[in-house]
């Protein structure tokens, strides 16, 4: 082998691409090659002769030092890392040390072989930067996409699933291993749906306009378990390395159409609401100009009852007539219970007698729909502290849903009433009761408990706002008891049982019974002014008055009534609250002036307690009313209250 010529060996040095230095042992460069001078930007006058910390600088010498120390003693190194050069900034150099000791004795001369790997390591860096970064918007995309609460479903260009969120499980029942790779409208779309979707899908293969993408869309999905419901949903494309993908980001619009369903109930039930108020302020008007009529009708006819005693033939048609002009007068003022809105106001009351007052407003309406109302009322009901205007709503409630419930249906139609009396067996004091029971469809067994739930109804679309039930049995539980549905009769059809303890409260109820009529005074001397303008009440009114005892005047207007207040004393003034000149509130704001002591002993005889003026006046005064029609009992009872005030 051949030694290499000196010459060769300087010119392969001088053109290698690694940068050659040569250091003694007082570490300064004794040779440099092209590279390396190239590197430090310097010639080699500047270079050769001078050590390290003088040509790189304090700080690659100290760097360099442990190194050069192992080196001179025979060991061949590799190091990289940053360093510091003066001129050059931070630099990343990957150097190897190799000894050279001449003749096998101690090292001499030590040769740095280096390589600057800055641009490659700051490469390397921004590589890895760059993937922290990807890491990181994948990481917080996949939070995005597994904790949507959309729920979101991608699939490639034919259609085939290829995402499938948490939220998509949830809503469409199935798992995510369970889509991946099946065609998407196997998955959501309802059968009847999707060759229209497979037709969409060719469209945009071909490269035809999509009709759908970017928009807000409404249609109907299917789960796991093939229910449907309704969903919205947008669609977008991404295009990716040559690759098309479709995304739904879908929400289930189950329960916003169920509270707009709701909603739009309310607003009927509003609607309704609204109408009643209407009818009530009509009502209010007819019931005063009819009850004034009807109050005479029927103290007329009670006065001819008496003066036929002889006369039985007469006697009985006079009955006929008076019982026909109460019924007239329990429907009006069942009319304006149900309309007036009033606190409630609690009071013995006979439950037979709601019932009937509720069957005398319905009869017609059962009669022409061809069904049969039986009534099988338990006899000495005790009466219960009720508010007679909320549970005669809750009567009437029942009796018209069996009505309603047997409108379709078919044979003979029958609907039965009972009463009774509850011993105490499992309560505390005994209760009265009352069932209606239709041979209807009955209610299904599905939907048996929520009959009670606010707004459900199992009527026909526009018939019923599913209140009824909900509100009758809130109503019963305000009086202590209970309105249940009973177990379905063995020849089918609906039992709706009523409970309602005496006392009307959920506690013990205390001993108390209802106050007797007061008996008529049994002094002549107390004298009562009646101021009414309706003349055939008026001589009524006297006459009822002067056959109890009492010395009775009477006034056609609150005017006169005032002049006769100035020259005579009174005890009580009966006066009707609706009159043309000064009407009752006017003559009870004189009397409040003029006569003090008589205005806590005025009792107003009206038609009109309905409207909303005729019930804030009463209630500020506090001043007691008789509605029209009224009895002798009824009218006597009021006075007798009214003189144990003055």
């Amino acid at each position: 082998m051949h030694p290499l010529d000196p010459q060769l060996s300087s010119l392969l040095l001088d053109h290698s691409t690694a940068q050659l230095g040569v250091l003694d042992r007082a570490h300064c460069y004794v040779y440099a090659n092209r590279a390396l001078l190239d590197f430090l930007g310097r010639s080699a006058d500047q270079v050769l002769g001078r050590s390290i910390a003088e040509v790189l600088g304090q700080a690659a010498y100290a760097a360099y030092l442990p190194l050069a120390e192992r080196a001179f003693q025979g060991e061949s190194l590799r190091s990289e890392g940053w360093v510091d050069l003066p001129g050059r900034g931070r630099r990343y150099l990957v150097e190897t040390l190799l000894p050279y000791s001449p003749d096998g004795g101690p090292v001499q001369l030590v040769a740095s072989f280096g390589l600057d790997h800055s641009a490659l390591k700051q490469h390397e860096q921004e590589l890895s930067e760059q993937l922290a970064q990807l890491h990181t918007v994948e990481a917080l995309k996949s939070a995005i996409v597994d904790h949507a609460l959309a729920a979101l479903i991608s699939t490639d260009a034919l259609g085939q699933i290829v995402e499938f969120n948490p939220a998509a499980e949830a809503m469409f029942g199935h798992s995510r291993a369970q889509v991946l790779g099946r065609p998407v409208s196997e998955v959501m779309i309802p059968p009847r749906f999707r060759a229209a979707h497979q037709a969409g899908m060719q469209r945009m293969q071909t490269g035809q306009p999509a009709r759908v993408l970017g928009k807000r869309l409404e249609m109907h999905a299917v789960r796991a378990d093939g229910s449907e419901f309704p969903m919205e949903m947008v669609l977008w494309r991404t295009d990716a390395e040559g690759s098309s993908f479709y995304t739904a980001s879908i929400a289930d619009l189950s329960e916003r159409h169920n509270a707009a369903a709701q909603i739009e109930r309310q607003r009927e039930a509003l609607r309704q609401s609204e109408k009643l108020s209407a009818m009530g302020s009509l009502l209010a008007g007819v019931a005063h100009e009819l009850n004034n009529p009807l109050a005479i009708v029927m103290g007329r006819a009670s006065l001819l009852e008496e003066k036929c005693a002889d006369l039985p033939a007469l006697q009985a048609d006079a009955q006929r007539i008076r019982e026909a002009a109460e019924r007239c007068g329990r429907i009006v003022r069942t009319f304006l219970n149900m309309a007036r809105s009033r606190p409630a106001l609690r009071g013995p009351v006979d439950l037979n007698d709601m019932v009937r007052a509720a069957t005398d407003m319905l009869k017609y309406g059962y009669r022409s729909h061809g069904i049969s109302l039986e009534l099988a009322l338990a006899d000495g009901l005790p009466e219960a502290n009720v508010d007679g205007d909320q549970i005669g709503q809750v009567v009437m409630n029942l009796l018209v849903n069996a009505q309603q419930a047997l409108a379709s249906a078919q044979g003979a139609r029958r609907v039965l009433v009972q009463t009774g009396l509850e011993p105490r067996r499992s309560h505390r004091e005994p209760r009265v009761w009352l069932r209606v029971a239709d041979n209807g469809p009955g209610v299904p067994a599905l939907e048996r408990d929520r009959v009670f739930e606010p707004f459900f109804t199992t009527k026909a679309e526009g018939i019923g706002t599913g209140m009824g039930l909900a509100v009758s049995r809130s109503l019963a539980r305000d009086h202590g008891g209970d309105l249940a549905l009973e177990p379905t009769p063995a020849e089918g059809g609906a039992s709706f049982r009523l409970s309602l303890p005496i006392s009307g409260q959920a506690e013990a109820p205390t001993d108390s019974a209802p106050a007797p009529l007061p008996e008529p005074p049994a002094a002549p001397q107390r004298r009562v002014l009646v101021v009414d303008d309706e003349a055939e009440l008026v001589k009524l009114i006297r006459y009822f008055l002067e056959s109890a005892g009492y010395e009775v005047a009477t006034a056609e207007s609150g005017a006169v009534a005032l002049e006769m207040l100035d020259m005579v004393r009174f005890d009580a003034i009966v006066s009707d609250l609706r009159m043309p000149d000064m009407d009752g509130a006017g003559l009870w704001r004189a009397v409040s002036t003029q006569h003090p002591r008589l205005a806590r002993a005025m009792l107003f005889v009206t038609g009109d307690t309905l409207s909303p003026d005729a019930r804030a006046f009463l209630r500020s005064t506090r001043c007691d009313a008789l509605d029209k029609p009224f009895t002798r009992d009824n009218l006597l009872a009021r006075v007798a209250a009214l003189m144990e005030k003055t």
